[in-house]
């Protein structure tokens, strides 16, 4: 009788056989490859999952010396896994610091590639962690606490409930070889400093159990921002009047649904980096209406009221 698979590549199979299921349970699949541990082990996964054709997605991001023998070296370990593979060879430019134009980067080029099939990302339990311990860290609110999605189109992360020890110890039993990113142990990542520092020193205080009690949170608060995401949904079309909003119609209502409905229609006429503060002026308009000037937010827009109804205009440029 065959003792079948080692535990953790048991736990990743079937994480990844939960969420096709769930998800894309006739979709061709993509998968991002770092060549890191938690990428690999997914891509192996999805290839016993699906018993077809995986894509292995590969990104360059030519930050390093060597990055495109490294890349190279990945697309070779995910053909060795019997996926397909492909290298996407990317700049990476733009605000915001180097992490987050990577990503931007990264994320382009693999939609891109993926010509609409759902690109499978090695987030895992620890990751979703890491995230929600930012977002509180920033003072994000619940919408950034609620951490990552299993699928928020075309990503998703089969792995937010396995632990990062596991993609390593079923690479480890599979035989596979992952490379070591030296930008996950530099300290001048916030990230890298929260895997670190922070997290094992939670452990230590609170006892074990910190990151999955994380990743519990996240999945509450999503549950509760779906909820109330549905219910400013409903409100936004009976606020609606053209480009603009029924402000009478939306005052009597509380102001966490006012302020998801805000930031929908803002995000739509083109807003950009809203902050809570932004939202919370804005909202003064309904909420706190005494005849005050507009509010200027990002993305080069001021909102006003008048007539008992919200617009927007772009900013005024002053010479």
């Amino acid at each position: 009788m065959s003792a079948g698979p080692d535990p953790a590549v048991a736990d990743v199979r079937r994480a990844v056989r939960r969420w096709r299921a769930e998800h894309a349970p006739d979709a061709d699949l993509a998968v991002a490859v770092s060549g890191g541990a938690d990428s690999l082990a997914l891509l192996a996964g999805a290839v016993h999952e699906v018993g077809g054709p995986v894509l292995a997605l590969v990104v360059d991001h030519q930050l390093q010396p060597g990055s495109a023998d490294t890349a190279e070296a990945a697309a070779r370990a995910a053909r060795g896994a019997g996926a397909q593979a492909r290298v996407l060879t990317v700049r990476v430019v733009g605000s915001g610091g180097l992490e987050a134009a990577a990503r931007r980067a990264r994320y382009a080029a693999l939609r891109a590639a993926a010509a609409g099939a759902p690109v499978l990302l090695g987030h895992t339990l620890d990751d979703q962690a890491e995230t929600v311990l930012l977002g509180l860290g920033r003072g994000s609110g619940p919408r950034s606490l609620a951490g990552m999605r299993p699928w928020d189109a075309p990503w998703g992360r089969p792995l937010l409930g396995v632990r990062r020890a596991a993609t390593h110890a079923a690479c480890a039993a599979l035989g596979l070889h992952p490379h070591h990113d030296p930008h996950n142990d530099d300290p001048t990542f916030t990230r890298v400093r929260l895997r670190h520092e922070v997290l094992p020193l939670l452990e230590d205080v609170l006892a074990e159990g910190v990151a999955p009690a994380l990743a519990r949170t996240a999945a509450q608060l999503r549950e509760d921002c779906d909820v109330l995401d549905a219910q400013a949904a409903e409100l936004l079309s009976g606020a609606l009047l053209g480009a603009e909003l029924d402000a009478e119609h939306l005052a009597p209502h509380p102001s966490a649904l006012r302020r998801r409905v805000l930031r929908t229609w803002l995000l739509a006429h083109g807003a950009s980096a809203l902050t809570d503060d932004q939202l919370r002026w804005v909202d003064e308009l309904l909420g706190a209406w005494r005849g005050q000037g507009g509010v200027s937010v990002g993305g080069g827009l001021v909102v006003a009221r008048a007539r008992g109804r919200l617009s927007t205009a772009p900013r005024r440029q002053t010479s």
